[in-house]
C-alpha cells in the first residue's frame, strides 16, 4: 500500500531530514524532494547544499530546487510527479498553485501545538515565554500560513533548564513519527480534521514570528527568569548577546550559549558585572544573578567563562550596553 502513494517531500533544514527519513524508511515511495538553491555559506563563502539535498543525494531521491514557486516549469515538474501527497516540513510558504496538486492534499509538519505559536520560530519562542509544554501538530495547508486544519498533534513537555536547540532534537524525532502517523492515516483516509478557528473561540493565541538580532539583545532590567528563559530559548542560535563597554572604551559583543540563574536578594547594582576575574562572570538584574558558562566574542571561537577571563582581563568597572 505504501509503495503505491506518489509522495513528494519539500523541506531544507536538518530539522526536516529526520522526517523525509522515516518516510523513506516506513517503505513509502517518494517519487520527488523540494529543497532550496545551494548557496554560498560560512566565511569562505564555499557553496553549500541543504541538509535534506545531502540526505536525498544519499538515497538516490529525484531532487527539485526552483528558484522561484511559481514557476512554470517547476509547477510542470510537479505536475508530472503525479504525486497523491504532498508533506513539507521546515519549508518556505507555498502559493497556492502548489499545495493543491496533490489529490489527497499537502500536510504540514509544525512545532508547536497549533493554533499556539504560528509562524517562523515557535521552538524559541516557546522557551523564551517560559512555557512547560510545547508540542508538534500536522495539518493541511491552506491560503494563510499555519492556519489550515488539523490532523494530529503530540504534547512535549518542556524541562526548567532546556534550551531551544536541545528542544529541537527531541521535537525533530517526535515530529518525524507523528508525519508518517499521519501519511498512513491521510493515505487510509482513516482521520478527523479540526478547524483551528473553534479552538481560538476559547483560548489566547501567543504568536511564534521571525527571530531578528534586536530580538536577541538582552534587558539587565528585565526578571532573572525571563532573562535566563531568553538566553536558553535562542541557544545555540541565534544567541542572545550583550555589547560590554571596557574602562578604555573598547566595545564587545559577547554571545551567551549556556548560562545558570540564581534568584536572590541583594544590593547589587542592577546591569552591573559580578567577577572573581579567573572563573565566574555575572550579570546582576534586580532580582537574582545570571552566572555565565559558555560565551563567544565577535570573530573568536566559543569558550567556557574560564577560558574567556583566563585570556581577558575583566573587572567590576565593565559596563554592559
Amino acid at each position: 500500500m505504501n509503495k503505491n502513494t506518489r509522495i513528494v517531500f519539500m523541506g531544507t533544514p536538518e530539522f526536516a531530514v529526520a522526517s523525509l527519513k522515516k518516510i523513506c524508511d516506513s517503505g513509502y515511495n517518494v517519487v520527488g524532494v523540494v529543497t532550496s538553491q545551494d548557496k554560498p555559506a560560512g566565511r569562505g563563502q564555499k557553496i553549500q547544499m541543504s541538509d535534506v539535498k545531502t540526505f536525498a543525494l544519499e538515497r538516490g531521491l529525484n531532487i527539485l530546487q526552483p528558484s522561484n514557486l511559481k514557476d512554470e516549469g517547476f509547477i510542470n515538474n510537479l505536475i508530472d510527479l503525479h504525486a497523491d501527497l504532498f508533506l513539507v516540513v521546515a519549508f518556505r510558504m507555498l502559493p497556492e498553485v502548489v499545495w493543491r496538486i496533490p489529490i489527497k492534499g499537502t500536510i504540514n509538519l509544525h512545532g508547536s501545538l497549533l493554533p499556539q505559536y504560528r509562524g517562523a520560530a515557535p521552538i524559541n519562542w516557546s522557551i523564551i515565554n517560559g512555557e512547560s509544554f510545547t508540542g508538534v501538530t500536522t495539518f493541511f495547508i491552506n491560503e494563510k500560513i499555519d492556519t489550515g486544519n488539523i490532523l494530529f498533534s503530540e504534547k512535549i513537555d518542556i524541562s526548567e533548564n532546556e534550551t531551544a536547540g536541545e528542544l529541537h532534537d527531541k521535537m525533530m524525532e517526535i515530529g518525524a513519527s507523528l508525519l508518517e502517523k499521519t501519511t498512513t492515516a491521510v493515505i487510509q483516509g482513516n482521520y478527523t480534521e479540526i478547524s483551528q478557528s473553534e479552538i481560538i473561540k476559547s483560548t489566547v493565541l501567543k504568536s511564534a514570528p521571525k527571530i531578528f538580532k534586536e530580538n536577541c539583545r538582552l534587558n539587565l532590567n528585565e526578571t532573572t527568569d525571563n532573562v535566563y528563559n531568553k538566553i536558553r530559548g535562542l541557544s545555540p542560535y541565534p544567541s542572545a548577546f550583550i555589547e560590554l563597554v571596557s574602562p578604555k572604551d573598547e566595545h564587545y559583543t559577547m554571545k551567551i550559549f549556556a548560562a545558570k540563574k540564581e534568584i536572590i536578594s541583594h544590593d547589587l547594582i542592577v546591569g552591573s558585572i559580578v567577577t572573581d576575574g579567573k572563573s565566574h562572570l555575572s550579570l546582576v538584574l534586580v532580582d537574582g544573578l545570571i552566572h555565565l558558562q559558555e560565551i563567544q566574542l565577535t570573530s573568536k571561537k566559543k569558550m567556557s567563562i574560564t577560558e574567556f577571563l583566563r585570556g581577558f582581563q575583566m573587572n567590576h568597572d565593565w559596563l554592559v550596553m
